[in-house]
């Protein structure tokens, strides 16, 4: 039973430069219990790209909450969104994260179903002595209440009580364009999924893809070896934008070097500026891409992007590009799918460089994602004590930021809700603030006030 009150848990005071979390969010089972219900299983959630089911009978498996999902193109190339539970008994129907199938067969009893969801046979069903109210039931996969595309991303949700997906996405969309823009044919993933586990609480995966603070301290190794790359008279085996840019250096000038923009329903962008460099893959598209969509988009699409679409979908574009989505399972424990996430069309040397440079900072054998990792354990651990229950990591670039967007925004016609301007070394934790803020809308009823 929760015992909290929701300010208890989220200390909202802007007015008094104020906003502090409680260690309590990330380690009570109980409040765990409550966001899968009101927050997986209440709203939209990120399942996947449409390109992972590309061909007619195509097939990949999610999750909402607690929930099974999978997703499916037909024979007539429609894609649908199902619960993955046979109405039978209740198993999961697709046992495995991808493939391509016209009928899948429940593994417990038989019962067969077509890439629409359709049920297509009951196992001995004359035999079975049904009565006759059983033959007026639907036996299909049950459809999700809402599923929706945006530009090949794919959401869904268990609950019918949501708003339009273009809606809830607002102006964040706009960021969504940003990457599907980058080619003409749109964007895929390319080959090699990872998946893997933390014993830490969801939201420290949420907060880290947006934390610029934490570079220089959880990934020295990873700077050490830019450092000696840079130093060194042989030719790099792989090429790093971080080698091109002084974002992450301690000692960088005071100039704008990037910065946050906060939009409403918790969604949040971290970036900074990259410029048009031949260290990063999509340099041969540099020209083309201008002549499309204009200066302005092209050269967002080349600044360092952290985007995150609450409550699940991370796209970083930094050293590499990466799609991750996070699936909570406990209080204490998380698992996360990545991909290298890239454009249709690029040729094969900007796809080496970019698969190269993804092995070299992304997933758990990368220089970045274990350091990442073992600080979540790290602070799991750390919140166990209640001595003093509110944490501080929300506080820095509170009086830097502005209602509304800036003149980096308003070049590619986006209106975020809120905005920072950075140097090297603000290190923005306000956006974090769009996160509790839409959790705590989601929590409201469920909490007292």
């Amino acid at each position: 039973m929760v015992r909290y009150e929701l300010g208890e848990l989220i200390d909202d005071r802007p007015a008094d430069g104020i906003f502090r979390v409680s260690r309590a969010i990330f380690d009570d089972p109980a409040i765990f219990d409550l966001e899968m219900e009101r927050i997986f299983e209440g709203g939209w959630v990120f399942l996947g790209i449409a390109d992972q089911a590309r061909a007619p009978h195509d097939f990949f498996t999610s999750w909402i909450g607690r929930v099974p999902i999978l997703v499916s193109r037909d024979g007539e190339g429609m894609l649908g969104g199902f619960v993955n539970s046979c109405p039978h008994k209740g198993s999961r129907v697709a046992q495995t994260m991808s493939g391509n199938a016209r009928v899948h067969v429940c593994p417990y009893h038989s019962w067969s179903f077509d890439s629409a969801g359709r049920n297509k046979a009951i196992k001995l069903k004359k035999a079975g002595c049904y009565a006759e109210a059983f033959d007026g039931q639907s036996h299909d996969l049950a459809r999700l209440p809402a599923f929706e595309e945006y530009r090949g991303f794919l959401f869904g949700s268990v609950s019918a009580d949501v708003p339009p997906l273009a809606e809830y996405l607002g102006e964040a969309a706009k960021l969504l364009d940003l990457v599907a823009d980058q080619s003409e044919e749109g964007v895929e993933l390319v080959p090699g999924g990872v998946t893997f586990t933390y014993d830490g609480n969801w939201k420290l995966q949420l907060e880290n893809c947006s934390d610029a603070y934490h570079f220089t301290s959880a990934h020295p190794s990873y700077i050490r070896l830019l450092d000696q790359r840079q130093k060194s008279n042989s030719q790099s085996a792989v090429k790093s934008v971080w080698e091109k840019t002084d974002y992450w250096k301690e000692d960088a000038e005071g100039d704008v070097q990037g910065g946050s923009f906060s939009f409403d329903h918790g969604h949040v962008l971290n970036w900074g500026r990259f410029g048009i460099t031949d260290a990063l893959p999509l340099y041969e598209s540099a020209e083309r891409l201008a002549e499309r969509h204009g200066e302005a988009k092209r050269d967002w699409m080349f600044n360092m992007r952290n985007l995150t679409i609450f409550p699940n979908l991370q796209i970083a574009e930094n050293a590499s590009s990466q799609l991750r989505v996070i699936r909570p399972i406990s209080a204490d424990r998380t698992e996360m799918r990545t991909w290298c996430i890239a454009p249709k069309g690029e040729s094969g040397d900007a796809r080496r460089l970019r698969i190269r440079q993804y092995e070299d900072f992304f997933n758990p054998s990368g220089m970045a994602t274990p350091d990442d990792t073992v600080s979540y354990e790290n602070c799991q651990r750390g919140f166990a004590s209640r001595v003093e229950p509110w944490l501080q990591g929300y506080s820095r670039g509170m009086s830097a930021s502005r209602t509304g967007g800036n003149a980096f925004s308003s070049v590619i016609g986006l209106a975020p809700a809120r905005s920072v301007l950075a140097d090297a070394q603000l290190g923005d934790e306000t956006l974090f603030h769009s996160y509790y803020r839409a959790w705590a809308q989601r929590m409201v009823g469920a909490l007292g006030a």
